[in-house]
């Protein structure tokens, strides 16, 4: 692997972004694609509760988290190619344990290496962009990518159903297999490395502890941090029993796929639409009001519910799912910048503690919720209700303490 940075690469602009959006697009093929298949991993790995297929989409978020701790830190010494190359292999090997299992256990174990793995792709070609592109030049790489990346999740769950239908759920982690590779050697051959010698760090445990210690002992990034854990908690818990609601409650068999990606569709439109909203609004009052306008809408549909006296029609739930979602679509980024904004003087490190205490919170918050599925969308729709409240109220905290606008 040639370290040299080649700042006249022969790469060209198109080629270079469609790199970055695979990279970034792994995570969610890798969740989103297994969906369609967890019945069918449950039954054949023996799993007596139904709800302990969620672990199988959950832990994949644990490996993730602790993942993005350890690659940030690990780039900046070594380079990001190795550091890339060292995710998707480890990548690679958790597919492979994944597909020889014999037991849910080592399913399990697998996954969590998949998360580790993957987190390295995800976290590094971020610094890969910014190594090559500033400003409105990385602002442009970024939109492209992110065009991509929204629609993964869309067209992810299809594309498990189609494989599955084709052949079982093995032949998944055989896709993601051959994905990883492909992603490796695009990766290998025209890639160039981005950091040159001269600029990488000795990796210092003290530098990177005190840069952590600072990330969350400052007041914005903590409550946002926290605000972000919440959020991404309920939707990591609609991730593990999205498919449990459709099939189970409204019996839509093959079609799970296509209602589940109207709802990621929803995300990706308010993602698209952030950037002029926040213009208008700033990221503060859009914030508050997207949270608002998601825990009344949450709260509404479980009064519905409850009402009536069963659970809410198809189409009922569909229109929860995608005018809530909407409104993720604007935290999800809104949360993490305000979380960085006073730590741009530790920047790597600040988005590594960032991102893996959101992750980590909200892998506790979504497994619960998950585990509260109980063959009705109450304890989904509740979960949306009071997670987003919680948000509203640790954003009420964090902003108190923060005098005429500034981040301290």
């Amino acid at each position: 692997m040639n370290d040299t940075p080649q700042a006249n690469s022969k790469q060209s602009l198109p080629e270079f972004i469609g790199l970055v959006a695979l990279l970034f697009s792994m995570v969610a093929l890798t969740i989103d694609s297994m969906l369609p298949a967890l019945p069918a991993i449950g039954s054949s790995l023996g799993v007596a509760d139904q709800n302990e297929t969620q672990f199988v989409v959950s832990l994949f978020f644990l490996g993730f988290a602790i993942g993005q701790l350890v690659y940030g830190p690990v780039s900046d010494s070594i380079g990001r190619k190795r550091a890339i190359m060292a995710g998707l292999l480890l990548f690679g090997f958790g597919c492979i344990l994944s597909l020889v299992s014999h037991d849910f256990e080592t399913m399990l174990i697998g996954r969590i290496l998949q998360g580790l793995g993957v987190a390295g792709p995800r976290t590094v070609t971020m610094a890969v962009v910014r190594d090559r592109y500033a400003g409105r030049g990385m602002a442009r790489i970024m939109s492209f990518a992110m065009a991509v990346f929204i629609l993964v999740p869309v067209v992810a769950p299809s594309i498990g159903q189609l494989i599955l239908t084709l052949f079982n759920w093995h032949a998944i982690f055989i896709f993601l297999i051959v994905l990883g590779c492909i992603a490796a050697a695009w990766m290998t051959l025209r890639l160039p490395e981005t950091l040159a010698p001269e600029n990488r760090m000795p990796l210092s445990f003290r530098r990177i502890g005190h840069a952590a210690i600072e990330t969350c002992t400052t007041r914005a990034a903590l409550g946002y941090t926290i605000a972000a854990g919440l959020i991404f908690g309920a939707f990591i818990g609609y991730l593990t029993s999205a498919q449990q609601i459709f099939q189970d409650i409204y019996a839509v068999g093959e079609m799970f796929p296509i209602y589940f990606s109207v709802m990621a569709l929803s995300i990706g439109v308010s993602s698209i639409l952030n950037a002029g909203l926040v213009d208008r609004f700033g990221m503060r009052l859009l914030s508050f009001i997207a949270l608002s306008a998601m825990v009344l809408i949450s709260i509404l549909f479980f009064a519905i519910e409850l009402s009536i006296g069963h659970d809410l029609p198809l189409w009922a739930f569909m229109v929860w799912g995608v005018s809530s979602f909407f409104w993720v679509g604007l935290l999800f980024g809104n949360l993490n910048a305000l979380a960085m904004e006073p730590l741009g003087h530790i920047a790597g490190t600040a988005s590594a503690v960032v991102g893996a205490g959101s992750t980590m919170l909200a892998l506790i918050f979504g497994s619960l919720l998950g585990q509260a599925y109980n063959g009705t969308a109450q304890p989904m729709l509740a979960g949306f209700a009071v997670l987003g409240s919680l948000g509203i109220l640790t954003m009420l905290i964090t902003n108190k303490g923060l005098k005429h606008g500034t981040i301290g």
